[in-house]
């Protein structure tokens, strides 16, 4: 992820990621990147969410107008799950994975 958008990069394209690996965005470090603390394989939302991907789109398209150094991890806001304030789905897959 990392090397494939710094030599795009190098050669005069911006490049976006979104991830739900936050230690593993940090060990290759992308040019810049959205953090969503969502399940993985969910990065860009819940299935059939179609706003709630738009909104994570649009702020990782977002990523590319703003003056970022290399290596940029924003972090998404939003939770998981509403219900939950804690934000504790990692918590209920260790215990169920994919059980969502």
């Amino acid at each position: 992820m990392g090397l494939l958008a710094r030599a795009v990069e190098e050669a005069g394209i911006p490049t976006t990621s979104v991830t739900s690996a936050l230690d593993i965005s940090r060990a290759v470090k992308p040019p810049r990147a959205l953090f969503v603390n969502f399940p993985l394989g969910n990065q860009c939302g819940k299935a059939f969410d179609a706003e709630g991907q738009h909104r994570i789109l649009t702020r990782a398209l977002g990523l590319l107008e703003e003056e970022v150094t290399g290596g940029t991890i924003a972090t998404w806001p939003e939770l998981w799950r509403l219900d939950d304030p804690e934000d504790r789905w990692e918590e209920d897959e260790l215990l169920h994975p994919s059980a969502h």
